[in-house]
């Protein structure tokens, strides 16, 4: 009962930071353009259904790498890291993964896009578990091992691309993979399109998005139903209790980098691995979104991978809402700050639902302390 209670306080703290984050913006819409405040949120609350069965697809398709690099975040949550470096993990493994389907094209089609997606897993991995070695063995802080790796990634495969033959120079960005390397539609294509005449303008979802839901299944039981979930977890909580308890710390924390930037990896990969109306990484000196997304989901989502599902769907949701704003003459970039308000909001949230429980538990506890007069008797 008590886990009911708490994860539906935790869920009523994120409907209310939803709630009040669209609230305060659609106060910014009415400062930015008073006229179309209304449509202006409306636009945003329908999402991809701006745009038909298409658009729901795009929504499916952008939050892929986002529920995956919430899962990264908040799995090492769990376990007492915060990582910060799921973007430069994210990239890592995309890149991995374009290499292999670029270029291996010796393998056979139903194996080509399964191996490009293990090796971006395998290429986040182990950029991930530099960050666990770094803080288990020389006790570096992984925010700013985190940081740095981010853009070492970032710029070393600016240099490898634009060395390789994965770069586009034309359109500044790699090529597209080969077409046995892009993930399958599983169906998908017969749902989410548009007919136009006889042109059917298919949206970039694919079998990605199972593969976010199924990982985000497998993390969860991974992390409350087994073993080595409760020893991760319960490092996480109370190290020196841990190692008191038998549990190896630095072992903890590095397989916990790793699987956190496989999951960052695999991100990268279901991002790439798709046609030419996908993502592409182009060579600019930005790095990805998807990574710091993925930090706004997995606290919107308290650190459950059940609930950084439904976020993460949320946040691809109204930021593909966002992209129709500007036919409002709205800027594109608004629907951001919407989006860092309801995080702004969650965090305030959960101060307050922590402050409330304190209060009740100094309560509880007065309320079973004998009076002076039972002290006395």
């Amino acid at each position: 009962m008590s886990n009911l209670r708490k994860s539906l306080s935790s869920m009523s703290a994120s409907l209310v930071a939803i709630l009040a984050g669209l609230v305060a913006g659609f106060v910014i819409l009415l400062f930015s353009n008073p006229a179309n405040a209304g449509k202006g949120l409306l636009t945003i609350l329908i999402g991809g259904w701006n745009n038909g069965m298409k658009g729901v697809g795009q929504v499916l398709y952008y939050a892929t790498p986002i529920i995956m690099t919430g899962l990264a975040v908040g799995f090492a949550f769990k376990t007492g890291m915060f990582n910060i470096g799921a973007t430069g993990q994210l990239m890592v493994g995309g890149f991995v993964s374009i290499y292999v389907g670029v270029t291996w094209t010796f393998l056979p089609g139903a194996l080509h896009w399964i191996v490009a997606l293990l090796m971006g897993m395998l290429a986040g991995m182990a950029w991930g578990m530099i960050v666990g070695v770094f803080k288990a063995l020389l006790n570096v802080h992984e925010v700013i091992t985190s940081i740095m790796l981010n853009y070492i990634a970032l710029y070393g495969i600016n240099y490898l691309v634009k060395n390789s033959n994965l770069f586009d120079s034309l359109r500044n960005q790699t090529v597209n993979v080969a077409a046995t390397a892009v993930i399958p539609k599983a169906g998908l294509d017969k749902i989410f399109y548009i007919t136009k005449g006889r042109l059917n303008d298919v949206s970039s979802v694919n079998a990605g998005i199972l593969i976010a839901i199924a990982l985000a299944i497998l993390m969860y039981i991974l992390l409350n139903k087994t073993t080595f979930g409760f020893e991760l977890k319960a490092c996480g909580y109370n190290r020196h209790a841990s190692r008191y308890a038998g549990i190896s710390e630095n072992r903890a924390i590095i397989t916990s980098m790793a699987i956190a930037g496989g999951l960052s990896g695999i991100a990268g990969a279901l991002m790439y691995l798709a046609p030419a109306s996908g993502l592409h990484i182009h060579m600019e000196e930005v790095l990805a979104a998807q990574g710091f997304t993925g930090i706004a989901v997995a606290l919107l989502g308290m650190s459950n991978p059940i609930g950084i599902i439904f976020s993460g769907l949320f946040i691809a949701h109204i930021t593909v809402g966002g992209f129709y704003l500007q036919s409002l003459k709205y800027m594109k970039e608004i629907i951001e700050v919407i989006i860092g308000l309801i995080i702004y909001f969650s965090a305030f949230s959960l101060l307050v639902r922590d402050l409330i429980a304190k209060a009740g538990k100094r309560r509880a506890k007065k309320g079973n302390q004998p009076s002076k007069q039972e002290a006395v008797s």
